[in-house]
Parts: structure tokens; C-alpha cells; sequence
């Protein structure tokens, strides 16, 4: 099992989370991980995007030049990244912030409504978390509890009170796949 994947959004989108969570989840895991973030030259608003690796077996390069899945949650990101996806990958498209629909039809794509699902849960900031879901469904890359596992690690104290929220959001990304 190799996935090479790029995550990316606007600064703020919770793109850098959603790498740590699953590179943290797949050491949990007992899994070969790297994680790579990149960022525009603005922090919130900007572009940010980074490359995770998850790997049965020792990772060559961090590198992820031709990922296998792309998570993508704005226009400009599904713009640069599309075309680097690999025929047969795995594209997410956060169908509210993008504005528009992907158009390989060589890859199993899937528009997710991450935002509407996160504001009907109160918090739009759990969008990623829906997206991240989603991902989990698709790939079995790694479980959501390692990544649950994963936030309690990652969050302060102080916020674990969300860790619930979360996981709920994971489990309504993950129901889009059908």
C-alpha cells in the first residue's frame, strides 16, 4: 500500500491539519510516513498545500510529484493540481469553496458539500475534517480511530471538548461515498 497524496486550500482551510493528522494516524498505525507543507507567500488567505506519504514500506523521496489522491478545497488548487493526479487516482473536490467541477474522467472523482455539511453541524471550520473523512472512506488508508487518536495528541487540552465534533464531521465525509 503507497499513497502519495496532495492536500491543498487557502491558508486557514485546516489543509497542514488534515496532512499532520494523517501522517501522525499512520505512525500510529506502525506505517512509513512523510508530510510536506508548502505555503503561498501569505499565511491565512493564501495558498498553502502540503504532500503526505503513507507506506507499508520504506518512503524513497518525500517528494510527491504525481500523487495517487488529491484533496482539494478551493478553485485555484483544483487548477494546479488536477492535471498532476495520476490516471485512476482519487480526486476530492470541497464543492462550495471551488466553484467548479473537476474534468478528468479518468480518475474516481467525488464533489463533497464539506462546508454545508460542517455548518449544519455549527462549525464550518470542521470542513477539512469532513473532507478528511471522505478521504478515509475511499482509501482505508488508515482508520479514523488513529486519527482520532492522532487529535487528541495534536490538540491543546483545552479543545478536546471539539474531538467529538470531529469525529462526527469524519463520519459525514465518509457517508458522501456511497
Amino acid at each position: 500500500m503507497l499513497q502519495e497524496i496532495i492536500i491543498a486550500g487557502f491558508g486557514g482551510q485546516g489543509v497542514m491539519s488534515m496532512g499532520q493528522l494523517l501522517a501522525y494516524a499512520g505512525m500510529l498505525e506502525g506505517k512509513h510516513v512523510s508530510w510536506i507543507p508548502s505555503y503561498g507567500p501569505e499565511m491565512r488567505g493564501g495558498t498553502a498545500n502540503c504532500a503526505v506519504t503513507i507506506s507499508d514500506m520504506e518512503i524513497g523521496s518525500p517528494i510527491v510529484s504525481e500523487p495517487n489522491s488529491v484533496i482539494v478545497l478551493n478553485l485555484p488548487s483544483l487548477i494546479k493540481f488536477e492535471p498532476t493526479l495520476v490516471p485512476g487516482g482519487l480526486l476530492l473536490l470541497n464543492t462550495l469553496v471551488a466553484g467548479q467541477k473537476y474534468t478528468r474522467k479518468d480518475v474516481s472523482g467525488y464533489e463533497i458539500p464539506a462546508v454545508e455539511i460542517a455548518d449544519r453541524l455549527g462549525n464550518t471550520k470542521v470542513a477539512n475534517m469532513v473532507m478528511l473523512g471522505a478521504y478515509l472512506k475511499a482509501t482505508n488508508v488508515v482508520s479514523v480511530d488513529s486519527v482520532i487518536e492522532s487529535l487528541k495528541k495534536v490538540l491543546p487540552q483545552r479543545r478536546h471538548n471539539l474531538i467529538p465534533l470531529n469525529r462526527q464531521a469524519l463520519e459525514l465525509g465518509a457517508s458522501e461515498l456511497k
